[in-house]
C-alpha cells in the first residue's frame, strides 16, 4: 500500500518539473511515511511513497526497474495471488530479484503485456512507463478499491494517489466541477462517472486502464466487467451453492491476510464484519498466519445511545472468538475539530456523517496494527441494502413471477415493514430539499431497472466506488492498509453468477452468504434483520450537540455567497428541523459539508497549499 505519482511532459523539447514531482509526492507522504523514491528520464517523471508490508526489504522499494531498465513501475496496492503468479513466471524463465508483489507486475506485464490485468487477484492503481515505446501504461483494479486521478495542465500530464496532489499544479483543479458537485448535493452520489468535483480532473474508472503518450492520453478501456444473473430462480441446490460460497470465501480471506507485518479486523457486529471475524480465527487454529498472531485484534465503534450501537452484537462475536477487543466512541466536539482534517485527506465532501465513524476506527487500528480487513463490497454483492427488494419486485412483476412475487412482498413487509414506510417518508423529505438547491439538477436513478441491473450499476459506479473512496483515505489517512476480501475477483464472479433469488428470498437480504455462515457465527447475528455498520448517531448530533456548528456555517457570508444553494431557504430549512417541524435528512449535512469543502480548496488554495505541504 502506497502513494504514486506522476509527471508525462508533452511537449516535445520538455522535460517534467522536479519541484512539481516532489510537492506531489509530498502532498501523499500519509500514504507511505516508510520510503520515498523517484525517477526522472526524458518526458516522464515518478514518485512513490511506500507503506511497507510485503517484502520490508529495500529490494521491494519503487519506482522499480525491470532488469534492463527499459519499463518502471510505481504501484498501489496488493496483489494477493502474487506467490501462484511468481512461481508460474519463474517457469517461463523470468528471474527475481525480491519477494515482492511488485516485482510480479512487472514480469506479469512483460509477459503477457495489458492481458496482466486479468490474471491479478487484488487491488491496485500503478503507472508503468515504457522507455522503448515512451508510453506510460497505467491501470486500476476491478472495484476501484485503489484510487487513481490524472488531469492535463500547463502542457503535463499529471497523475496521482490523491487528487490533492494534483493541486501542486497552479493550473489543475481551479474550480469545482459543477455538475458533478450538483450530483453529490441532490442524489448523495459520488465516484459515478470518471468526473470528480474538481474541474478537468479524471478519476480512472474501476476495470480501467490507460495509455499516455507524448499526444497525451488516449480513450481509457475497460478490461473487466461483473455480469450479474438476471435469471429469478433460487438455484439448483442451497446447499451445494452455501458451500461452495463458504470454500471461495475461506481461501479470499486467507490469501487477504499475507503480509509481513500485523493484520487486524474490522468489526462491527453486522453479518459481512463478523463473518470476517470467524473465519480469521478458524485460520489461527488451523493455520496460524504470523501476520495475525496468536489473538487476533478488532476494532469497533460505539455510542451511548443504543439506538445506533452495535455494542451487544459486537460482544457476542467476542465472546465467540476469544479475540482482543478495542473500541472507541466518537463524539461530536471531536466531529468538529476533526472536520478539516478528514475533509482534506477524503478530498471530496462526504454524503453521511458516518464517514467520521470510520475514520476514528481506522485512527485506533493505528496504533496496534499496519493492515485491517473490512466487510466492503457485500451489500452490493448479495443484495444487502433493503432499498434492493423494491427493484427485485419490479423485476419478478416485469417477468410475470407473480407468485414469487406475491412471497417476497410478504416477506419484505414482515421483516422490514416499518423501514419501507420510513423510507417513503425520507423520498418526501428529500424530494423537498433538493428545492433547495440552485442549478439544473441531473437526472440519476439509483434504483432504476431490475435487481440485476442495479446490483450491476451499484458494483461499478451508484455506490460501492464512494464507499471505498471513503475506506481509503480515512485508512491512509492513519497510514494504514485497508483490505476487503468481499470484492475477491473469484467470490464476486461466483456470486454474481448465483440467480436473484439466492440473494433475496422471501424478504432476508443476503440469503445465501447466512446460510453459508450457518455455524460459524452466533446465531442472533447470522438472523439479524436491520442494518448499521459503522453509524453515528447523525440526527441527534445535527439537532443538539453540532447545533451550534451548524448555524456558524449557515450564518456565514461565504455560504450565504454560494450558487449551489439558496442559502436562506437552507437556514429556514434548518430551523424548521430544529423545532420539530421538519424532518431530518442527510441532505442538510452534505450542503455543510461541502461549505467546508469549498472553504479549503479553493477559498484560499494558498492557505491549502500550506496547511499540507
Amino acid at each position: 500500500m502506497c502513494g504514486i505519482a506522476g509527471i508525462v511532459a508533452l511537449a516535445q523539447g520538455t522535460d517534467p518539473d522536479p519541484a512539481l514531482l516532489r510537492c506531489m509526492a509530498d502532498r501523499i507522504r500519509h500514504r507511505g511515511p516508510d520510503g520515498s523514491g523517484e525517477h526522472i528520464a526524458g518526458p516522464v517523471a515518478l514518485a512513490h511513497r511506500r507503506l511497507s508490508i510485503i517484502d520490508l526489504s529495500d529490494c521491494g522499494s519503487q519506482p522499480m526497474a525491470n532488469e534492463d531498465g527499459s519499463l518502471w513501475l510505481i504501484f498501489n496496492g496488493e496483489i494477493y495471488n502474487y506467490l501462484e503468479l511468481r512461481d508460474e513466471l519463474r517457469k517461463k524463465d523470468h528471474i527475481f530479484r525480491s519477494e515482492s508483489d511488485t516485482e510480479v507486475i512487472l514480469h506479469a506485464y512483460e509477459e503477457w503485456g495489458a492481458a496482466c490485468l486479468n490474471r491479478f487477484n487484488g487491488m491496485w492503481a500503478f503507472a508503468i512507463w515504457d522507455a522503448k515505446k515512451e508510453e506510460l501504461f497505467c491501470a486500476r483494479d476491478r472495484f476501484g478499491i485503489k484510487p487513481f486521478y490524472y488531469t492535463v495542465a500547463g502542457g503535463t500530464f499529471l497523475f496521482a494517489s490523491e487528487i490533492k496532489a494534483l493541486l501542486c499544479h497552479p493550473d489543475a483543479g481551479t474550480e469545482p466541477d459543477d455538475e458533478t458537485l450538483l450530483t453529490y448535493l441532490a442524489w448523495g452520489v459520488q465516484d459515478h462517472s470518471a468526473r470528480t468535483m474538481f474541474s478537468g480532473i479524471s478519476q480512472l474508472l474501476p476495470a480501467h486502464s490507460l495509455v499516455v503518450t507524448r499526444n497525451g492520453p488516449r480513450e481509457p478501456v475497460r478490461y473487466w466487467q461483473a455480469t450479474v444473473n438476471p435469471a429469478c430462480g433460487s438455484g439448483a441446490s442451497d446447499e451445494d451453492d452455501s458451500e461452495k460460497l463458504r470454500e471461495i470465501l475461506m481461501d479470499a480471506v486467507r490469501i487477504h491476510l499475507r503480509s509481513d507485518v500485523p493484520v487486524g479486523t474490522c468489526l462491527s457486529g453486522g453479518i459481512d464484519s463478523s463473518t470476517l471475524t470467524a473465519i480469521i480465527n478458524q485460520l489461527i487454529r488451523s493455520e496460524a498466519p504470523k501476520s495475525v498472531g496468536e489473538r487476533q485484534n478488532t476494532f469497533t465503534s460505539t455510542f451511548a445511545d443504543n439506538r445506533f450501537d452495535e455494542s451487544r452484537y459486537m460482544q457476542e462475536v467476542v465472546a465467540a472468538t476469544g479475540v482482543s477487543s478495542h473500541t472507541i466512541s466518537p463524539d461530536p466536539a471531536e466531529l468538529t475539530r476533526d472536520l478539516p482534517h478528514l475533509v482534506t485527506m477524503q478530498d471530496e465532501p462526504f454524503s453521511m456523517i458516518s464517514i467520521y465513524a470510520q475514520y476514528s476506527v481506522m485512527r485506533l487500528a493505528k496504533s496496534r496494527v499496519k493492515v485491517v480487513l473490512d466487510g466492503q463490497g457485500a451489500d452490493e454483492l448479495f443484495g444487502g441494502y433493503l432499498a434492493y427488494q423494491s427493484c427485485y419486485l419490479r423485476g419478478l412483476l416485469r417477468n410475470r413471477h407473480l407468485l414469487t412475487a406475491l412471497r417476497e412482498s410478504t416477506g419484505s413487509i414482515r421483516h422490514h415493514g416499518a423501514f419501507f414506510l420510513g423510507a417513503l417518508r425520507q423520498l418526501r423529505v428529500r424530494g423537498k430539499r433538493r428545492r433547495l438547491l440552485k442549478g439544473t439538477i441531473p437526472d440519476l436513478f439509483r434504483y432504476r431497472g431490475s435487481l440485476d441491473e442495479v446490483l450491476s450499476r451499484e458494483l461499478a459506479s451508484t455506490n460501492l466506488p464512494a464507499l471505498l473512496h471513503y475506506e481509503d483515505r480515512n485508512s491512509m489517512a492513519f497510514s494504514l492498509e485497508s483490505r476487503v476480501p468481499f470484492l475477491d475477483v473469484r467470490l464476486v464472479e461466483y456470486v454474481a453468477a448465483l440467480p436473484l433469488g439466492t440473494k433475496i428470498r422471501g424478504g432476508v437480504t443476503k440469503y445465501i452468504l447466512r446460510k453459508a455462515v450457518k455455524g460459524l457465527i452466533p446465531e442472533s447475528i447470522r438472523c439479524r434483520m436491520d442494518k448499521m455498520g459503522f453509524v453515528t448517531p447523525e440526527e441527534v448530533w445535527m439537532k443538539e450537540d453540532l447545533r451550534p456548528f451548524v448555524l456558524g456555517i449557515l450564518s456565514s457570508e461565504s455560504f450565504k455567497n454560494r450558487n449551489y444553494w439558496d442559502a436562506a431557504a437552507v437556514a429556514d430549512n434548518y430551523h424548521a428541523f430544529l423545532s420539530g417541524k421538519g424532518e431530518y435528512s442527510s441532505d442538510l449535512w452534505r450542503i455543510v459539508c461541502t461549505e467546508i469543502w469549498l472553504r479549503i480548496f479553493f477559498d484560499d488554495r494558498r492557505s491549502f497549499s500550506r496547511t499540507v505541504s
